[in-house]
This record gives C-alpha cells, sequence and structure tokens, in this order.
C-alpha cells in the first residue's frame, strides 16, 4: 500500500511497525526510538502519504490511527528524525508545492479576521489554560537562564531579560505591549518598573482576564488593555515589546507591521519582538497547526524578518537566538497538560485531548530536531539611544523603579 510503500523509503533512524486494519504487520528501521501504529481505517494508507503531517494528525486525533507499542511522543520522534528524507518525498513534495501556491492567500490578515484567528485558539476556556501554564499565564517561550529552573522561575526569567532588552532606566515610561496575553508581561512592567502600559489583544478571553487582574493588583491606573488591532492605534510610546504575537502576522504583511512598529515609536524609543522562527530557509508552516491550532499562523526565517525591518528605517540594535529554551517549556506545559487530562477532557473531550497533546508534542520535537528557534529583535530609530555594549542587559535589576514608586504611595 502508498503509505507503507513511503514509510520503506523515509524510516531508516528509529523503528516503526504498521499493523493495517486487517491485523497484517509492516516493519519499518531499526533501533530506538520503538512504536507501533494500528490503522483501522483502510483508506489513509491512501491519504496519508499526500499530506502526512495534516492526514495523519487528524487520523490520531478522530482515533482512525492508534499507538499500539509505545507513546504518541515515541512516534513524533521517529518522524522527526526522519523528516528531511520525509520532505522530499516524491508524493509529499507534491503536496507541499500545492501548499506553497496557496500560502499567501491563506496569509491574508486583515483586522476582522485577525480577530477571528486569534479567537479560535485563546478564546478557549481560560481554565483549560491555567491547568498547564504557569501562575503568570505566559503562553510562549520561558528563559531557562539555569537548566533546572521550574516553569514559574524560567518565565520570571522571560519577563526580566525582556524588561532589560527595553532599558527602562526611568520610571514613567510608556509601554505598547501588542499581543498582551492575559497581562502578565504588562503588569510586570508596570509594577516592577513604573511604566505607563497600554496592552492591545485580539481576544475577548484574554482582554477580560488582564483587566481583572489589573483591578485585583491594583494597577489599573498603569497598567491598561484594550481589545483592539495594533494597527489602530495613533500615538506615540517610548517602548514597544511584543511577545509570540509576530507569527500571526503572516509574511505578506511583515512590510506593514515593521512600518506601524516605526510609527508608533517615539524618537528615541525602543522595541523589542520575541517570535517563533527558524534556524534554516523560509517554509509553510506545518498545515496540522495551521488548520488545527493556529489558523492564519506563520513560522518566519530571519531571511524574511530582517528585510521588512530595514525597511522601515528601524535600526537592528540586537538579535538574540534562544535555541532550546522552546522546547524546555513546551516539556512542561505538556507534563502539566498531562497530569490534568482527565479535568480536560470534561471540558472538552478525548478528540481535544489528543489534539493538543500532538501539538505540544510536535512542537517540541519541532525545536529539537526540526529546526525551530525563538528570535529577540532589538529595534530603535536611532543608533545612540542604547548604551554601546549589551552589558547593560545583564546588569539591570529586577525591578529598578519600582522602590522609589512605592515609598512615594
Amino acid at each position: 500500500m502508498l503509505f507503507r510503500k513511503m514509510l520503506e523509503v523515509v524510516i531508516h533512524e528509529g523503528s516503526l511497525g504498521v499493523v493495517d486494519d486487517r491485523g497484517r504487520r509492516s516493519d519499518f528501521g531499526s533501533g530506538q526510538p520503538h512504536a507501533v501504529l494500528r490503522v483501522h481505517d483502510p483508506a489513509l494508507e491512501w491519504t496519508i502519504p499526500f499530506n502526512p503531517p495534516l492526514r495523519f494528525a487528524e487520523a490520531y486525533m478522530d482515533g482512525r490511527l492508534t499507538v499500539e507499542e509505545g507513546t504518541i511522543e515515541d512516534v513524533v520522534r521517529i518522524f522527526a528524525r526522519n523528516y528531511g528524507r520525509l520532505e522530499r518525498h516524491p508524493l509529499v513534495r507534491a503536496g507541499f508545492a500545492v501548499a506553497r501556491q496557496t500560502r499567501r492567500l491563506k496569509q491574508h490578515n486583515p483586522v476582522g479576521k485577525a480577530q477571528r484567528n486569534v479567537a479560535h485558539h485563546y478564546d478557549l476556556s481560560e481554565a483549560l489554560y491555567r491547568l498547564f501554564l504557569d501562575e503568570d499565564m505566559q503562553y510562549s517561550c520561558a528563559y531557562f537562564a539555569e537548566p533546572e529552573m521550574s516553569l514559574e522561575e524560567a518565565q520570571r526569567a522571560k519577563k526580566r531579560h525582556l524588561a532589560a532588552k527595553l532599558h527602562l532606566d526611568r520610571p514613567g515610561l510608556s509601554v505598547l505591549d501588542i499581543g498582551s496575553g492575559w497581562g502578565g508581561l504588562g503588569l510586570h512592567l508596570a509594577g516592577e518598573f513604573g511604566c505607563d502600559v497600554t496592552g492591545v489583544t485580539l481576544s475577548a478571553e484574554q482582554h477580560r482576564v488582564s483587566e481583572q487582574r489589573a483591578r485585583e493588583r491594583g494597577l489599573s491606573d498603569r497598567a491598561r488593555f484594550q481589545l483592539r488591532d495594533y494597527r489602530e492605534l495613533d500615538r506615540k510610546f517610548d517602548r514597544i515589546v511584543s511577545v509570540g504575537m509576530f507569527e500571526h502576522v503572516g509574511k505578506r504583511n511583515y512590510d506593514e507591521y515593521f512600518a506601524k512598529v516605526a510609527d508608533l515609536l517615539t524618537d528615541d524609543g525602543i522595541a523589542v519582538i520575541h517570535s517563533i522562527g527558524r534556524f534554516n530557509e523560509p517554509g509553510p508552516i506545518n498545515p496540522f497547526i495551521r488548520k488545527y491550532i493556529f489558523p492564519g499562523a506563520d513560522v518566519p526565517a530571519l531571511s524574511e524578518v530582517t528585510p521588512a525591518a530595514e525597511k522601515s528605517g528601524l535600526f537592528m540594535t540586537d538579535i538574540e537566538i534562544l535555541r532550546l529554551h522552546y522546547a524546555e517549556t513546551l516539556r512542561h506545559w505538556r507534563q502539566r497538560f498531562n497530569a490534568n487530562r482527565d479535568r480536560i477532557r470534561e471540558i472538552y473531550d478525548d478528540r481535544f485531548c489528543r489534539m493538543w497533546d500532538l501539538y505540544l508534542v510536535g512542537c517540541e520535537y519541532g525545536f529539537r530536531l526540526q529546526g525551530m528557534m525563538v528570535f529577540q529583535m532589538q529595534l530603535t530609530k536611532r543608533q545612540e539611544t542604547l548604551p554601546l555594549t549589551r552589558d547593560y542587559m545583564y546588569r539591570a535589576p529586577a525591578g529598578v523603579a519600582s522602590a522609589g514608586i512605592r515609598a512615594a504611595e
């Protein structure tokens, strides 16, 4: 059958067994990791080869394909280690070629569509996210300054790292947080550095939670969150930060994004953009992730990002690559997700649990084995805005302005 013919060519590292709907088993590759799949729907033999990332995921979500030996993590590791050969397979290349032809159309991202795409993922139940995120609900790559850090410690380190790059050298700086999530970063900047924060999000659920948290912490006067597209803003900010939002902009919209950042930034301002990216050449996002997890999302290569930033007239004053930090973050999230799987099943269902488990483990191995990374890009309008060396990023205390602000209250 077509699927097994493909596996003969693709699976060299690790071993994968496949049992068809009649109970016949075929084995491919050798060594570890090892897993065995059972195919319950004979049609999968013909449909999976034309788009393996999507059709395999759908079959697993629906229960038409199950893992009989090993775990779904073992299966993902096997495919990740052999992914180069999978991409080069003629049938897969043909399917990906079609995807590339329609990619730019799928990335059309006007304001209304952008809000619908965000709602698909971020307007899921708050209870779901509280079951696997850290206590501050940071839903982006943590910063493991020390390997043994807990998720909470690493997420606090991420916020400190971003704050240091923003060079918050005095209280009262106006800060725009584009894609402000559940408000954790904005509240940190307002509470610890005395910043005047405006956060914008397209998620109604995130907006509600952010406003509630600001009230509970007594920070509503310094941290305000709006249900609004950043492109609708028309005032200047001393600092702009955006964490985990750029992935939703889409390749065709990079020029618009950086032009708007430049327009919103004061002449002596600083912007820090944190995004998932690729080490390797540009390519389409995993079709399973695009269809079921993040509609409209994209993963850029730096070769696609830097020309757009240059056109905006902004100076790239620093670029840092975070390599395996997101893999570790996803590992923590998945452990917590599965520890709370019974409770998540009560909110949604078994299919949702399989879909999200596959999403989390698939993304983890994307960072471990398939060239994914995170970049943090610092931008200014003037070369002299920042100190001449980047030492200031590591000397900055956790909250340079908070003591003085609190003393005055």
